[in-house]
């Protein structure tokens, strides 16, 4: 007995003796090894555990369609400390990953290093090669990634999320992922007033418009007018935000938010408003066109050179007459056009919800020494600047009955009247005038629907020499039913070549676009 007791004494303690060793060799000899190991691995599930709201837009049947969510994608990663030969090792792996070899063999020569990472979303090509190659301490494995399902579509509206010198996670940078990052990245969902359909075919229509007239980019917006919703909004030139590192830094901005230009003969619809609700003219109010007037030495013509003698103000929009449109602010008085320019917004930000919006330049008519040549350019657009977005607020309130709305994409938000800027009645007669200078036109007529809408084409400034070059911008805004406005269209096209006339060429891109959102809409015509 004392002998089977001995035996199983000297056994447990050879046992116990053996994991006390295991255990110290762990904790004390392979501890620090062992501590580098999790650490490293920690930090690779902190950078996998990545999470942010998603963004989605809408349809006419109210459905969410995810454009901004997170995806998992392979990734390709070493663990240095396990590769005996780096430079051999770089050598083979250097052409699949795309690194120089002398990099590669640097940052697998670190016999410390437990996780360096290679390549980012590496694809299913470069994910094959590495395993068959079956190479000692290089990895495939997974990480989420911000992922934009439909790449360029509204890329400059969204934004992206990436890293900068700022901000060593990732965060968003510009656009929507910027302005709502807060609540994105505590994980809440964004869903925005943005019809997908709509939004595709608007960017349809202006990419086959620059493209026909070889012009540098363009811009388009579409707004509920009693709303102030945005249902589309585009520009072009514009990026993947997947690979928003291999395009130019200028492109992320949003040029119908952020950029400012002179929007030639829309304007004259908002001399027109001025001089109407202020009392001073009619539409039937009529003036003598001798074709140019000469203000301060300097004379101004008609777009076309002609003198259409004895007009009306309705005649001055159908024929987009500049004299007109002088004599209309020269009979309402300076103050009074500016007073009017300021209520419907222009030379202030909209309010929308949107990542460092700018302000329209109304500078020009606010020095000491404003001249009325200065006031005469501006009533039909020019010596002024404004963004897209600002002149297509400023039309809703035309088209809404005169009430000045905010503009919005978080669908959650609701219907903000900013001030009202003119009367019922003359928001009516305005219209009026725009349906009649569609008609005449016959350019963006649409059967069965009254049509109302204005073109402009604007000389571009040279900001070197002064004055203005060959080079114009394109707009054209326009919105219908006219009777009760559904939504309203703005295009706009820069630089187009040969300097087209807008009725020329940006009228039809409208008119194709409207037609679409009638029948989407199934909008019931007006005028039967």
């Amino acid at each position: 007995m004392k002998i089977r007791l001995t035996i199983s004494v000297i056994i447990f303690g050879l046992v116990y003796g053996g994991l006390v060793f295991k255990l110290y060799n762990l904790q004390i000899k392979e501890g620090a090894d062992f501590f580098e190991k999790t650490e490293a691995r920690n930090k690779f599930s902190q950078d996998n555990n990545f999470k942010r709201g998603a963004i989605y837009f809408t349809d006419r049947a109210g459905n969410s369609i995810s454009v901004a969510l997170n995806k998992e994608f392979p990734i390709i990663f070493a663990v240095p400390q396990e590769i005996s030969e780096p430079e051999k090792t770089a050598e083979i792996l250097a052409p699949i990953i795309g690194w120089e070899k002398e990099k590669l063999t640097a940052s697998l020569s670190k016999p410390n290093d437990l996780f360096e990472k290679l390549l980012e979303k590496a694809s299913t090509e470069q994910v094959q090669s590495v395993k068959s190659l079956n190479l000692k301490g290089i990895y495939i494995g997974s990480q989420k990634f911000r992922y934009y399902p439909f790449q360029n579509l509204a890329s400059q509206l969204i934004g992206f999320v990436g890293v900068n010198e700022n901000n060593d996670q990732p965060t968003g940078l510009y656009g929507l992922e910027s302005f709502y990052n807060e609540e994105l990245s505590s994980n809440q969902n964004l869903k925005l007033t943005i019809d997908l359909s709509l939004q595709g075919r608007a960017e349809e229509v202006l990419a086959n418009l620059i493209k026909k007239f070889e012009a540098t980019g363009g811009t388009v917006i579409i707004q509920k007018p009693t709303t102030g919703e945005i249902l589309a909004l585009a520009n072009k030139p514009d990026f993947d935000p997947n690979n928003y590192n291999q395009a130019e830094v200028g492109s992320f901005l949003n040029p119908a938010v952020q950029g400012l230009y002179e929007p030639g003969s829309v304007l004259k619809m908002i001399t027109m408003a001025a001089g109407i609700d202020g009392g001073k003219i009619t539409p039937e109010t009529t003036f003598f066109d001798n074709g140019s007037v000469t203000l301060n030495g300097k004379t101004i013509e008609n777009w076309d050179k002609k003198a259409y003698g004895k007009v009306t103000m309705t005649n001055v929009i159908e024929r987009s007459i500049n004299t007109g449109a002088v004599w209309a602010e020269k009979t309402i008085g300076h103050d009074l056009f500016y007073n009017y320019l300021v209520k419907f917004g222009l030379g202030e930000i909209t309010g929308i919800d949107f990542s460092k919006e700018q302000a329209g330049n109304l500078t020009n008519l606010e020095k000491k020494q404003a001249r009325d040549i200065d006031f005469a350019t501006a009533s039909f657009g020019q010596g002024l600047a404004v963004t897209p977005l600002e002149l297509i607020t400023a039309f809703s309130a035309i088209a809404n009955g005169g009430q000045l709305m905010r503009p919005y994409l978080n669908a959650e938000l609701k219907p903000k009247v900013l001030r009202p800027v003119i009367n019922s009645e003359t928001s009516r007669q305005l219209k009026e005038m725009m349906v009649s200078a569609v008609e005449k036109a016959e350019v963006a007529v649409i059967p069965n629907y009254q049509v109302a809408g204005k073109t402009g084409t604007a000389q571009m400034p040279d900001f070197k020499k002064g004055g203005y070059t060959s080079e114009v911008i394109n707009t054209y805004i326009g919105f219908a039913p006219a009777g009760n406005p559904q939504f309203i269209i703005l295009l706009k096209m820069d630089k187009p070549k040969g300097a087209p006339l807008a009725g020329l060429s940006i009228v039809p891109a409208f008119k194709e676009l409207a037609q679409f959102v009638l029948n989407y809409y199934n909008i019931p015509p007006d005028k039967l």
